[in-house]
């Protein structure tokens, strides 16, 4: 059986262990250029909203979670119940699903829920847990960098994933624009005094971007792009060759994030093809309320006991 990892805390010793062998400087201990009204500002909207802003020490576990070959596994919550069952079963840290969480807050994926419905939701998840929670920010709804880092730390959060392609049209963004949206966002956290773990999603298998060789190639250009501007892990979305997932594992410097999807490969194989993070997405809520869709309701309907 793969390991659960039960502690949501790791020793003091193990906060500032490296992730896994890097050839690029990532933002384990990233520098501070702080300014009082930066970091006030953050403060200040927190208050606001009657919350605190990120506890380092839970962005330090986070981040230290994400080993190559002993992944860090987050089964994605929506609300702050499932996020509640997520922290009883023994997993280390929440993720959400922007998926699952737009519809049960009545929206279609893709930024069509408004952003501040995204962020109270994000909150109700942190003030229900103790463990880091991490956030699919999407493609960060249209903030400027700053405004992002200001309004998402003051949930509580303290990672998100950001992705790299217009949730309108589905096309790839240029790597250069999105590598530069990457480095300001870090900036902005940076400045902020805001230590956030960012989740770089890359879309090149989700889109189709030309033939499979291609798909790797713009993968592996991305990764790296997106590592050298300061993000934490790089998640190539959609892939699922064990052959291929191996290349990324072994061509991109920093912790890949894998989708476990329907399956197809358990977690220990996962493991052993050097994958750092494994997420679910929305197969967690899809699952469940298809259950209730197909066979509790219908039942219902026709007169019979659902529960039997």
């Amino acid at each position: 059986m793969f390991p659960v990892r039960h502690s949501a805390f790791a020793p003091a010793a193990d906060l500032h262990t490296p992730t896994q062998k890097r050839k690029i400087k990532m933002s384990d201990s990233p520098s501070r250029n702080t300014t009082a009204d930066d970091a006030s500002s953050v403060t200040a909207t927190a208050a606001a909203l009657g919350v605190t802003t990120p506890k380092p020490e839970k962005s330090a576990v986070l981040r230290a979670l994400h080993v190559a070959g002993a992944p860090v596994v987050l089964p994605n919550a929506w609300d702050a119940a499932s996020a509640r069952m997520v922290e009883a079963a023994g997993f280390a840290a929440v993720a959400t699903s922007s998926a699952a969480t737009s519809q049960i807050l009545g929206f279609e994926d893709g930024e069509a829920t408004p952003v501040q419905e995204v962020l109270d939701a994000t909150r109700r998840i942190v003030q229900a847990v103790r463990l880091p929670v991490t956030v699919d920010f999407e493609r960060g709804y249209g903030l400027a960098p700053a405004e992002l880092v200001e309004r998402f730390a003051a949930t509580g959060a303290v990672g998100l994933n950001l992705e790299d392609s217009d949730p309108a049209s589905g096309k790839l963004l240029s790597v250069g624009e999105q590598a530069d949206f990457l480095a300001a966002v870090r900036q902005a956290a940076q400045s902020s005094n805001v230590d956030l773990v960012i989740n770089a999603r890359t879309d090149a298998f989700l889109r189709r971007a030309g033939t499979p060789e291609e798909q790797l190639a713009t993968a592996l250009e991305r990764g790296v792009r997106y590592l050298e501007a300061g993000v934490d892990c790089v998640y190539p979305i959609g892939v699922g060759d064990p052959t291929v997932i191996r290349t990324l594992t072994e061509g991109i410097p920093g912790p890949i994030n894998v989708a476990y999807g329907r399956g197809a490969h358990s977690l220990a194989e996962l493991a052993s093809l050097g994958v750092a993070r494994i997420t679910f997405g929305p197969m967690f809520q899809r699952h469940l309320y298809s259950m209730l869709e197909t066979t509790l309701l219908p039942a219902l309907a026709a007169d019979a006991n659902p529960f039997q």
